[in-house]
């Protein structure tokens, strides 16, 4: 097993005052060449948004593109004629394949709470295609939810790459068990909420740890906690 720690104080951050982010890999005009990504996850962003701002219209292209509202109410616009508004608990994926048009704004009374995570596709150039989905927080409670799959499905969002991403969301003291296939597969993991164990590494709101040539791992909650894992690929082939 081979293990990469990527604490909270060490992201970047960006604050323009309608806009305050924490970035894991380098991003913006945030650059740290020992973490521009793990495998194919390029982008993992824990982003905040003030009431009335966001994002205009601008272009993405070849990037799977997720977001996961945690709080607030957000409204997304893109040029496949697709609107639609989250709320808190909601997933939206947009893979921008041949190339896309799209805005968010924070369209509530309270700030936008989300994360937003790149990741590389599979096929390039592919028509471009939007999905969402909502997992309410109080639904998922003691169980480990998928979002996200590469296996297309009406319970989560398809992706166009070999990733699953799941949110947990337990009790403290609870013990999530976690197994895959670890050829050509990393593991990223961050803590949204509460503190987290795995194995001896312990992780607060805002540390991620990435993890490789491992094919299963016990997640402990050492008080009442929120995660998201990232299963993707290490290099494409």
């Amino acid at each position: 097993m081979k293990i990469k720690l990527f604490p909270a104080n060490q992201r970047g951050l960006k604050d323009i005052g309608w806009l305050n982010s924490k970035f894991t890999f380098s991003f913006s005009e945030y650059y740290n060449p020992e973490n521009s990504a793990f495998g194919t996850l390029v982008a993992f962003n824990d982003d905040i948004v003030q009431p009335g701002k966001g994002f205009g219209m601008h272009p993405h292209v070849n990037m799977e593109i997720i977001s996961v509202l945690l709080q607030g109410k957000m409204n997304h616009k893109d040029s496949m004629g697709h609107t639609r508004t989250m709320d808190a608990g909601g997933v939206q994926l947009m893979s921008a394949g041949s190339g896309l048009f799209h805005e968010e704004y924070n369209v509530g009374e309270e700030e936008v709470k989300f994360l937003q995570i790149w990741i590389q596709p599979k096929l390039q150039d592919i028509k471009p295609r939007y999905q969402s989905r909502s997992f309410p927080k109080d639904k998922r409670k003691n169980k480990l939810q998928i979002i996200v799959s590469s296996e297309e499905g009406s319970e989560h969002c398809w992706i166009n790459q070999n990733t699953k991403i799941s949110l947990g969301y337990f009790d403290a003291e609870s013990t999530v068990q976690y197994s895959f296939n670890p050829e050509n597969k990393c593991i990223f993991i961050f803590c949204i909420e509460g503190n987290i164990a795995i194995g001896n590494n312990t992780l607060i709101k805002g540390d991620a740890i990435g993890l490789w040539e491992i094919s299963e791992l016990d997640i402990q909650t050492k008080s009442e906690a929120e995660f998201i894992i990232i299963e993707t690929v290490i290099n494409q082939k």
